[in-house]
């Protein structure tokens, strides 16, 4: 079994399950909103220039969050 990291800790190009979402009320919502929630696969696709945000895909959607925001996702990776 694989264990639990941080989004913001996912290297590019690998995908992961949402295990828990553990951000602040004010940006809960928003989260949800873009589709993460448990159990969605997620992937980061690229990262800007100087690293910050992050380009994700989820649900057929590309949102990109920044890292403060992403160190609050945990998810599982599916392939390693």
């Amino acid at each position: 079994m694989q264990k639990e990291i941080r989004l913001c800790d996912l290297p590019v190009g690998r995908s992961a399950l949402v295990e828990r979402v553990e951000c602040a009320d004010y940006l809960l919502r928003r989260v949800y909103d873009m589709g993460i929630v448990k159990g969605a696969v997620i992937q980061p696709l690229f990262r800007a220039p100087f690293g910050d945000p992050v380009a994700y895909g989820v649900k057929n959607t590309m949102i990109a969050l920044r890292s403060r925001d992403s160190r609050d996702i945990y998810v599982r990776c599916q392939n390693e």
